[in-house]
């Protein structure tokens, strides 16, 4: 008796990159990594993928993982011209059956999958058995969700990253102002991103008084501060974790999540040790009443290769 194989599709579709992969029996057998910038439309990037994944038959479902709001099966990435639309993609790609889901939905269902090899852990917390976790993470944007541990489990996907940040102390007030007189409100994203950090160096540039200097991108800032190399670009680092933490604590006191605080994105994970060395963790507990609540809360930092693709997995047998 033949048994017939189950081929699927699953995707991470980023405002930078699209992530996909094939899918027999829930076993993944090709992936590719696309820029987003290098097809008109997402259509365009899974018939390619298609292609160059040699399939024979077309995946009979897909589930693909959109950076921005998904509601009545239409998805709009924040941070890129792509929109995803699940009736026109049926038709563009002949998959009969295609479902949209936030991002950061994708990556609150892998939270319970991870392994301790895919986690960097900051702090000494432990989490508590039963409760909610939270996941965060900046990259071209700031995505933010929640998993509740349930007999089947809830994902709370939300748009948590465009809140209003708030300054902690005087040079963040003086910061958020500059950047306030530059974009008006500024959320969250606006610096606890690719682009953010680099508007954050812009203004501790100037801040500091060192306006007029080449600005640098987000990896260069990175690179620099990470080897010394300048005193701009280690001030920026060291104030977007402290930020970062700030935030973080800030979804954890929201969302009630005692099960820990995951930091993933294609920002953090570069540079987990200087995280842990910075005072993200400090600012992390730093609420005042409740730092005693936030003190047994463990921090991680993802450090898997494709975080969203073990719950885009478990999505699939949903």
């Amino acid at each position: 008796m033949s048994v017939t194989t189950r081929t699927s599709l699953v995707a991470d579709i980023g405002g930078t990159n699209a992530r996909f992969a094939l899918v027999e029996d829930g076993r993944e057998i090709v992936f590719r990594n696309y820029a987003v910038a290098d097809f008109p439309t997402p259509s365009d990037a899974i018939r390619e993928f298609l292609v160059s994944a040699g399939t024979s038959r077309l995946p009979r479902e897909a589930v693909l993982a959109v950076a921005g709001p998904v509601e009545a099966g239409r998805g709009e990435l924040t941070n890129s011209i792509w929109s995803l639309d699940s009736e026109a993609l049926v038709r563009d790609t002949g998959i009969a059956r295609i479902q949209l889901i936030n991002d950061f939905a994708a990556l609150a269902r892998s939270l319970p999958l991870f392994s301790a090899e895919d986690l960097y852990t900051i702090g000494d917390g432990e989490a508590a058995s039963g409760t909610p976790c939270a996941v965060l993470g900046p990259g071209t944007g700031l995505g933010v969700a929640a998993f509740v541990p349930t007999d089947n489990g809830i994902v709370l996907p939300t748009e948590g990253g465009h809140v209003t940040l708030p300054a902690e102390n005087e040079r963040e007030a003086e910061i958020i102002a500059f950047l306030r007189s530059r974009f008006g409100h500024i959320s969250a994203e606006r610096v606890l991103s690719g682009a953010g950090l680099e508007s954050l160096y812009a203004a501790i540039q100037l801040i500091d008084g060192f306006g007029g200097g080449r600005l640098l991108t987000a990896d260069e800032i990175s690179a620099r501060a990470l080897s010394g190399d300048c005193a701009t670009s280690l001030a920026t680092l060291k104030t977007f974790c402290a930020m970062l933490g700030g935030f973080a604590g800030n979804v954890a006191l929201t969302v009630g999540a005692r099960g820990g605080v995951y930091i993933a994105g294609g920002i953090v994970p570069r540079f987990p040790e200087f995280l842990a060395a910075s005072d993200f963790r400090e600012r992390f507990e730093a609420k005042g009443r409740f730092r005693g609540w936030l003190a047994p809360i463990p921090t991680f930092v993802v450090t898997h290769p494709n975080p969203a693709f073990p719950g885009l997995l478990a999505m699939l047998e949903d």
